[in-house]
């Protein structure tokens, strides 16, 4: 297998089409790039703007170029040198008309030749919840009319714009309310999607319905076209969207292995808990990365900060502080209202295989186990069971038993979910848990426990004490062992932030007591701008401190000329998602308009020019953590570039990425800029923070390129830093034979740096230097100013980080 030494993501749509990948292609290259990694790229909705809700698998969207535009980004990539990984989307199809498959089902039902395809229970009539009442007020509405489809001319009934396909049969019957009754199909209220739905959804989207993959006709008729792009030669590599929803991953992976062939390298998007590893039987090279996000975190925070910032955020929000309490009530809301239907199809198996038990006493079982998992899902089937995986399930089976009265319901349902006695039971058990943890998790309680926005990332665990350098030393080795040649990411198109916002964000931890005061000073000055309600005033203090958090991640150097007030509608969107995705004044099932205006117009209010004194205010109390954060990006970066794993860059994020969360992450990239500051000369000292980030990574990138072994082979070395400052720093080794490569970079940096200034001087590292070990000995050269450095066996700092942000050094 061709190890990809680094790769780009490229997100298709919004402007982005083949011809404009190729188009950057030797921008690419020259930035040290060995694969373009494209988002999904095969038809979608029309419209779409990321392309995860696939409507024709084997067609290549004719929206950013098709089939043709396509070939010409391969030739373009084949003459460069460069590589291309694919993101595929095995789990869930979109559920749409313009999807064929689906169109064919609604048509003919269970006789449908795509019926099993799927994931649809055929116990009933397959519920269509896109209505915006229940049917007999829509009916009494007139919202349904007869009509011929204006593509094919077939008798459709039409809901607005939505054409739904007729049986053959019916045509016939002219009654509205018997054809409907005629059909394969029901009409719904989009709102009982939560509480009965008769397909597997991806997560809460029912405009995505559940693939059979496990069985092998779809694999092959869903992949057809994916396995002739591989073996044509024209893709390297598959990325593969939500493993954790399908049936049997370890089934599925061992098939597309076997089809794409030994040479292919294969990653999964799958989101590991903490100490959780990889299933060592996966045939594949590791995950995309978010594991890698949550160890710089672990590097970056504070912990006796965070202990800080605790106390304050508990005094403004005692209501959201306790982590996991807020975890138990926000996976108690997935099990018993977003995913009840989920949930009591579970009920209704576990009855049926546990006749002597009270229905009730299963249910609450079942409720009880999801919430308890710490991880998304366990992987047993029919039985089969690892040892690891065993003693994780006991130990939830022991967490749950604090919660139910009657332990023996809970025994009987552990038994079906532990040892595969009920197959079905098992399977969909383990496909919903990983849906309740993430929407629990990342779209619910990271919007609710704003303590620290930089420590709510996919992936994160906001409640964990930072363990600093010795912490992330243990995982940096660990990562070594098991994927060391997994992406690693800093931002991804699912990230809560860009990977600079966060940067900057982990400084808080290090002057809390500043923030605090700041945010109370804050509060006071926009006070006029709070909208009396009948909850009382708006936005409540926990919002305020998460909107204060989230603007000081993007908020400019230079706020003049009306730059701050530039930022008011990506603000103020996010905004409204925040408070939607954490469900308490508002939600997107259940919209407040009251409350969102009110919640919007402190959001605007605090980017508008007229807020000047706030602005001043606001600024002056951010410029030394800009600086930190500048400095933090710098650091993060060159760990990514140089520790185990592939370096992944996110469009863009090759220069400094303060954007929110999507859809602002995936906002057109200006790379004409960045082509320009790629060819910019000058020294490391002469260079703006974005163009040095972007040196860095170019320096970084072709050291990899050159010394590809190393990095896919080579051991990771921890370098011990002694001194007054040793906790200021860390420093590591990459070897492999007489090779090596050594990263230091500083950490919690804040207050120790001049404004403007990306280094502390001299005098801040004393006595303090990095320990260099006999095989690392001799003369060397930072890769960065190519100054030759000590060859001894101490290398002291206030030669490397007193005069430059960041080293990288290589054997002279």
């Amino acid at each position: 297998m061709t190890l990809p030494t680094s790769t780009y993501r490229l997100q298709f749509r919004n402007g982005m089409t083949f011809d404009h990948a190729a188009e950057l292609v030797p921008y690419l290259k020259a930035l040290g790039i060995s694969h373009l990694y494209a988002s999904p790229i095969f038809t979608a909705v029309s419209g779409s703007t990321h392309g995860y809700d696939v409507t024709d698998a084997n067609e290549i969207d004719p929206a950013i170029g098709g089939r043709q535009g396509f070939e010409r980004l391969c030739a373009e990539l084949k003459a460069a040198g460069l590589g291309l990984i694919l993101d595929i989307v095995p789990n869930h199809m979109a559920a749409s008309t313009e999807n064929a498959w689906w169109r064919d089902v609604l048509r003919y039902g269970k006789q449908s030749r795509y019926a099993g395809y799927f994931d649809i229970d055929w116990s009933e009539p397959l519920t269509l919840p896109i209505l915006g009442k229940p049917f007999e007020e829509a009916l009494a509405d007139g919202e349904f009319k007869v009509v011929g489809d204006p593509e094919t001319g077939e008798q459709t009934l039409a809901y607005f714009e939505t054409h739904l396909p007729l049986h053959p049969d019916s045509a016939e019957t002219g009654d509205i309310c018997r054809l409907h009754a005629a059909q394969h199909w029901r009409l719904t209220h989009w709102k009982t999607a939560a509480s009965h739905l008769s397909y597997r959804r991806f997560f809460e989207v029912t405009g995505l319905a559940g693939l059979r993959v496990e069985d092998e006709a779809v694999f092959e008729d869903s992949h057809r076209v994916i396995l002739d792009l591989v073996r044509s030669g024209k893709v390297q590599g598959l990325r593969l969207d939500h493993i954790d929803g399908l049936a049997d991953p370890k089934a599925y992976l061992d098939r597309l292995r076997k089809a794409a062939g030994p040479e292919t390298y294969i990653i999964v998007e799958k989101i590991l808990g903490h100490g959780e590893s990889l299933p060592a039987d996966w045939p594949i090279s590791g995950t995309t990365g978010y594991e890698f996000i949550s160890a710089l975190a672990d590097l970056f925070i504070d912990p006796k900060g965070t202990a800080e910032l605790q106390k304050a955020y508990t005094t403004i929000a005692p209501a959201n502080a306790d982590f996991q309490a807020g975890l138990r009530a926000a996976k108690m809301l997935m099990v018993e209202r977003n995913f009840a239907g989920e949930v009591n199809r579970l009920g209704k198996l576990a009855t049926a295989a546990l006749p002597d038990t009270p229905e009730a006493d299963i249910r609450n079982a079942i409720r009880e186990l999801l919430i308890a998992f710490p991880v998304y899902r366990s992987y047993g089937q029919g039985g089969a069971m690892d040892a690891r995986e065993a003693t994780v399930l006991e130990e939830i089976r022991g967490s749950a038993a604090r919660h139910v009265k009657d332990r023996r319901a809970l025994d009987g349902v552990y038994a079906l979910l532990a040892n595969g006695h009920a197959e079905e039971f098992q399977r969909r058990f383990q496909q919903l848990s990983g849906p309740i943890m993430a929407k629990a998790m990342e779209d619910t309680l990271f919007y609710r426990h704003n303590r620290l926005l930089a420590a709510n990332e996919v992936g994160g665990e906001p409640d964990a004490i930072p363990e600093g350098g010795e912490a992330f030393h243990r995982f940096m080795q660990k990562r070594a062992e098991e994927q060391p040649h997994g992406l690693s990411a800093t931002s991804t198109h699912d990230t809560k932030r860009g990977e600079d916002a966060r940067a900057r964000l982990y400084a808080l931890s290090e002057e809390p007591d500043l923030w605090r005061r700041s945010v109370d000073r804050w509060r006071e000055m926009n006070r006029e701008h709070l909208t009396e309600l009948p909850g009382g005033l708006t936005p409540e203090g926990n919002v305020e401190w998460m909107l204060y958090q989230a603007l000081a991640g993007i908020w400019p150097e230079d706020f003049s000329e009306g730059r701050a007030e530039a930022l008011t509608e990506r603000f103020a969107a996010y905004a409204e998602k925040a408070i939607r995705e954490a469900k308490l004044g508002t939600s997107w099932d259940e919209p407040h308009a009251g409350y969102e205006a009110a919640v919007n117009a402190y959001a605007s209010a605090l980017t508008a020019s007229s807020n000047l004194n706030f602005h001043e205010d606001f600024a002056e109390t951010l410029r030394p953590l800009l600086s930190a954060g500048y400095l933090n990006s710098l650091s993060q970066t060159l760990i990514k570039l140089t520790a185990p794993g592939i370096p992944d860059i996110y469009q863009g994020a090759e220069g400094f990425d303060f954007s929110l969360v999507d859809p602002d992450n995936r906002r057109p990239v200006n790379f004409k800029a960045l082509r320009k500051s790629l060819s910019a000369h000058g020294e490391i000292g002469e260079l703006t923070a974005p163009v040095l980030k972007q040196r860095i990574i170019e320096i970084g990138l072709h050291l990899r390129r050159r010394q590809p072994q190393l990095f896919a082979a080579g051991r990771y070395l921890p370098l011990s830093i002694t001194g007054s400052r040793k906790d200021h720093a860390v420093a590591f080794a990459r070897q492999l034979d007489g090779d090596y490569a050594i990263t230091v970079v500083p950490r919690l940096m804040l207050g120790w740096l001049d404004p403007g200034v990306l280094f502390s001087g001299p005098e801040f590292w004393a006595d303090t230097a990095v320990e260099i070990p006999p095989s690392l000995q001799g003369i060397k050269c930072d890769l960065l100013t190519g100054h030759h450095l000590d060859p001894g066996a101490r290398l002291p700092l206030a030669g490397i980080l007193g005069v430059q942000p960041v080293a990288l050094i290589e054997p002279d």
